[in-house]
């Protein structure tokens, strides 16, 4: 069978496109992975999100977002696209040795944060740690929480957090930031932002919900706790192209390039979500992203349909 759109994705951004692609008539393939629904899986509550004035949980959201894409007519893979083949008009999408077909491919695999991969973070994470201080920084409203990274995104993270938190205690491996000279003399001039140098995080602590934090000092090889209610990882993300090597031009932190829209360097490819914002990284913004690409590619559709004749 031959796909109008296949989307390689199920966060936000791929069942967007899978509804407005559905919506719009289009034979329409989700390959949603083993773990559909991207990080929003991860979030406890979401409350930033138009049209849930009283929140809703990350799961819920992303089960109502594919419910509304199957209701137009969306087909569903469960299982991780492997690898794929752009070269030729018709586009071809692996899920182990089973092939694929369609006119064009919406890449939406987002991309995860990093994390530090020390006892206690999966225990803990939406109970204390987290990786979006946008996401979550409501929720510690009056509490001492760290930020752990030196890099821009980390002092924004800091910077956001002096909005809820008591204080903010951002924790780097070195003695000096990476982060730009404004956003480090912003984080250098706020009252509730505190710094400790030279140490890396050994272990989260806590019973039911985070309570603290193992360091260890790098010069003297000290360790020491810090109480803090919560606890911020802001090291990067790593955008999902893998199977994208050699098929789409990527930029070098491995997010996949796209036009002045949401089209990839190969005609009837599109973009959309995290796998190509690495400054956002909001659902809402992603599902936007999810609308455009699955407009562009409808219209893209229109324009070369002689192609496929």
């Amino acid at each position: 069978m031959l796909y109008d759109s296949i989307i390689i994705g199920s966060g936000p951004a791929g069942l967007t496109a899978a509804i407005y692609n559905a919506r719009a008539n289009m034979k329409v393939l989700c390959i949603e992975g083993t773990q559909p629904g991207g990080q929003l899986m991860l979030t406890t509550e979401v409350e930033n999100y138009p049209g849930f004035p009283e929140g809703v949980t990350g799961p819920e959201m992303m089960k109502l977002f594919r419910k509304q894409a199957e209701r137009f007519g969306t087909e569903y893979v469960s299982k991780d696209a492997t690898r794929v083949d752009f070269s030729g008009i018709v586009k071809k999408v692996y899920v182990s040795e089973t092939e694929y077909q369609a006119k064009t491919v919406i890449i939406a695999t987002g991309a995860t944060a990093s994390w530090l991969g020390v006892p206690g973070e999966k225990e803990f994470q939406s109970k204390g740690v987290s990786a979006c201080a946008t996401c979550d920084g409501f929720f510690f409203k009056g509490k001492d929480v760290a930020v752990i990274g030196g890099g821009d995104t980390a002092m924004e993270e800091a910077t956001f957090l002096t909005k809820f938190a008591n204080k903010v205690i951002v924790i780097h491996r070195r003695h000096e930031l990476r982060a730009s000279k404004i956003m480090q003399q912003r984080a250098f001039d706020n009252p509730k932002i505190e710094f400790i140098w030279d140490t890396t995080v050994e272990q989260y602590l806590g019973d039911k919900a985070l309570q603290g934090l193992k360091l260890k000092d790098l010069k003297t090889g000290a360790t020491s706790e810090l109480k803090v209610q919560g606890a911020f990882v802001a090291i990067g993300h790593n955008p999902a192209t893998k199977i994208f090597l050699g098929q789409v031009e990527l930029d070098d932190k491995g997010y996949v390039k796209t036009s002045e829209h949401s089209m990839s360097s190969v005609p009837g490819v599109f973009v959309s979500g995290d796998v190509k914002d690495h400054r956002y990284k909001q659902a809402v913004t992603a599902a936007g992203m999810g609308c455009a690409a699955a407009i562009d590619a409808e219209r893209w559709l229109e324009e070369n349909h002689a192609l496929f004749a």
